[in-house]
């Protein structure tokens, strides 16, 4: 009886614990009104949220139009460009030929593109799968991107002009993410299986999970319909762009979905691999994919709004710790659209965010959703990273800066068409300055998207008007260098952003 009564007591005092561990009930009409407002006040043309519990979609919420000055409105089904959460997706792939056995994640990267360079031969050697999708090669975050953005390389040509980076830092001591890397793991895919990486997408994960709206190229976008328009931001005007096409280096970010398709992909995470009654990616898989692979400082010295004690990059999915429960996610930014997912495993929680615009609050729409379904916090995280988001526009100078300190009534050294010429990248090609009808104009050799005409700004230094509308940059300069014989020898491009390094081109006069 005694024993009896000690078990009862402790059934009880777990049964009293586990009722206070239950997740809190969310208000899903303040959630929505919520999310209603934080997409008016950060002025963003549409977003669409989806909330995935237990295996189940259990919210979403679709904002404002498809396009700024229309009144066509998103719906779950509606799609985006996800841009960089297709990095999951490469490595699911990756992982599923691992779980084949037709390759290892500890694989040189040379037994498959016997043509793989980097900055140095020794490190182009040992670069293996894993270090391909953590961002350990060595390379800066970003650099490079200026060989592949808007241009007409396959991803074999990307990947070979890889050998013209520079380092950033020693082989595996340190992170660079690097886009071009995982253009590479596409390349292996393709080596693997003799199908292109969308072939491969499509037939082990879209086909499977029922992600029937889901497509690697804008050419579907009419035969799919109900989508939205990318938009760039100027002078505080949401503006209309043209969607571009990454299918051919699509591993690094060339998915375009739906909330309700990618609710189907974190079900299919949240249930470690398992899908119905089929397992696409095993427990090993999963592990590999969300273990640490380069890791990040945390200031242990002071509070932070998560309770983080680490943060990491795995393979294809950001890691770190989110009031003491595993946080997996990532984001994704195409020109004219920003994007987020966000699982929480241990509670079977997933939160995707889809945006088209430049002002994106995909932090803070999951932040709310996750405090709201944990009951981990009442924090407008919309108001306070608005805030900060506001903070750090106005705290960026580099343009105002530059055109504060411009020379007016200067004459350039040479007369026009001695400008004009052909310069060599070894990155990127040819790039031609061309003189017509009096002014000077820029080309590229395989990216027309980019050509430009060129206006006097001072000295030897033109401003940059671009002929169409890009979404990372907007304004810059190209200054025309000149032996001391005034012979042109090249150009140094100044293009202030944050995504796409003009000044890595370093073309130089070749006739």
């Amino acid at each position: 009886m005694k024993r009896f009564a000690i078990l009862f007591t402790a059934l009880l005092f777990i049964s009293i614990y586990a009722e206070g561990q239950k997740a809190p009930k969310v208000d899903l009409k303040q959630l929505d009104k919520y999310y209603a407002q934080m997409v008016s006040d950060w002025g963003i043309p549409s977003a669409t949220i989806g909330i995935v519990k237990d295996g189940k979609l259990v919210f979403v919420g679709a904002y404002g139009v498809l396009e700024e000055g229309k009144e066509q409105k998103p719906d779950g089904n509606t799609l985006y460009g996800i841009a960089s959460n297709s990095k999951a997706f490469t490595a699911a792939i990756i992982g599923m030929l691992v779980q084949e056995g037709k390759l290892d994640w500890n694989d040189k990267v040379k037994k498959y593109l016997p043509w793989f360079e980097v900055y140095d031969l020794w490190v182009s050697n040992e670069v293996t799968i894993r270090d391909l999708l953590s961002h350990r090669v060595g390379l800066g975050t970003f650099s490079g991107d200026v060989i592949w953005y808007k241009s007409d390389f396959t991803a074999e040509q990307v990947v070979r002009n890889a050998k013209h980076i520079p380092k950033a830092f020693d082989f595996r001591a340190g992170y660079g993410y690097s886009n071009i890397m995982y253009i590479a793991a596409g390349e292996v895919i393709r080596a693997v299986t003799g199908k292109s990486w969308s072939e491969n997408v499509r037939e082990r994960l879209f086909e499977p999970l029922g992600m029937s709206r889901t497509i690697t190229s804008p050419k579907h976008l009419d035969d799919k319909g109900n989508y939205v328009t990318p938009h760039a931001f100027e002078e505080g005007q949401n503006i209309p762009i043209a969607w571009e096409d990454w299918e051919e280096i699509g591993a690094l970010g060339g998915i375009i979905s739906s909330v309700n398709d990618l609710s189907k992909w974190m079900i299919l995470n949240l249930s470690h691999g398992i899908f119905g009654s089929d397992t696409l990616l095993t427990k090993r898989t999963i592990n590999m994919m969300w273990t640490p692979h380069a890791n990040f400082t945390v200031d242990h010295t002071t509070k932070n709004d998560f309770g983080r004690h680490f943060s990491a990059y795995g393979l294809g999915w950001g890691l770190s710790d989110f009031h003491g429960r595993l946080r997996v996610s990532h984001t994704g930014a195409i020109d004219g659209m920003i994007t987020s997912i966000t699982l929480i495993p241990d509670d079977k929680l997933g939160v995707v965010v889809l945006t088209n615009g430049m002002n994106a609050p995909i932090s803070a729409a999951t932040n709310y959703a996750l405090d709201r379904f944990l009951g981990t916090g009442t924090k407008d995280w919309s108001a306070d990273m608005l805030k900060r988001f506001k903070e750090r526009e106005a705290s960026d100078t580099r343009i105002s800066s530059i055109k504060e300190s411009r020379v007016l009534n200067t004459q350039p050294s040479l007369p026009l068409e001695k400008y004009a010429g052909i310069y060599k990248s070894d990155i990127h090609g040819e790039i031609r300055v061309l003189y017509k009808d009096g002014q000077l104009h820029l080309k590229f050799e395989h990216s027309d998207y980019l050509s430009a005409t060129l206006s006097h700004w001072h000295y030897d230094v033109w401003e940059i008007k671009w002929d169409q509308k890009h979404a990372w940059f907007n304004f810059g300069t190209l200054k025309f260098n000149t032996d001391n014989n005034l012979n042109v020898t090249g150009l140094d491009f100044d293009v202030p952003n944050d995504d796409i390094f003009f000044e890595e081109l370093k073309p130089v006069r070749v006739n």
